[in-house]
């Protein structure tokens, strides 16, 4: 004789579809619908369109809910091409800067990444999206926690935020395979280039106030080879007197 199958009672049924209905949903998967849609359409006419074609940065930059990082006044402004603040004198870089710095640093999943300046935790959400680990340090202490909630909140665990001066590096993780510089300083710190392991990439802007230039760096065994690309404009790099 065959087994007679039981089914579950309506009821039950129902009180599985309410919990069901009731479960909390992860914060990245709550930034789709129109948000969404307003990425795509950033990373088509303002990335891709601009010469970006790593396909792992787009990906990257399709995913990363930006409107998260920003305050909320500048949300409607999210996803257009420009920099926005983000308090204390900061801002958060252009999505194409943001795209072009990642592609320049050749990023790949397991690569260890120092960032300097997190600001509000858009680039680093985007290099832990493509499957690095991120050390990210920032100088302001307000937005080093409103990064750290922010990052947690979207569930990207392997970023680690400091507080700290960004001219001082993170001795004790390094060497890293990638450095990635998201304010000016005047000259490129020597202190974050002994940090990059042999075989590394440095990214910096690199210049005063009024004129900076996109600075890539490379460390061999036979020394430094260093190629300035594009001019840019971003906050000063601030610091050097340690952590508070």
């Amino acid at each position: 004789m065959g087994r007679t199958r039981r089914c579950a009672p309506l009821a039950t049924l129902a009180a599985l579809l309410v919990l069901m209905a009731c479960a909390p949903v992860p914060a990245a998967e709550q930034a789709g619908g129109a948000d969404e849609a307003l990425r795509r359409r950033m990373v088509e006419t303002q990335i891709r369109a601009r010469g970006i074609e790593n396909e792992a940065v787009l990906e990257a930059m399709r995913r990363v809910p930006r409107h998260l990082f920003v305050p909320e006044a500048q949300r409607p402004d999210a996803y257009d091409d420009s920099p926005l603040p983000i308090g204390y004198g900061q801002t958060i870089s252009q999505p194409y800067v943001v795209a072009y710095m990642t592609e320049a640093l050749d990023i790949r999943p397991n690569l260890r990444v120092l960032e300097i300046g997190t600001g509000s935790g858009y680039q680093a959400a985007v290099l832990a999206e493509i499957g690095c680990e991120v050390y990210s340090i920032e100088i302001v202490p307000e937005l080093a926690a409103r990064a750290r909630a922010t990052l947690g909140e979207l569930g990207y665990t392997r970023v680690h935020v400091r507080h700290g001066d960004g001219y001082l590096g993170w001795p004790e993780a390094a060497p890293f395979d990638r450095v990635i510089v998201t304010a000016a300083p005047p000259v490129l710190p020597e202190i974050l280039v002994e940090q990059l392991a042999v075989g590394g990439i440095l990214i910096a802007p690199v210049g005063g106030l009024l004129e900076q230039t996109m600075t890539i760096v490379r460390k061999t065994d036979k020394g430094l080879v260093t190629r300035e690309t594009i001019p840019v404009r971003f906050v000063p790099m601030v610091g050097g007197r340690g952590t508070d």
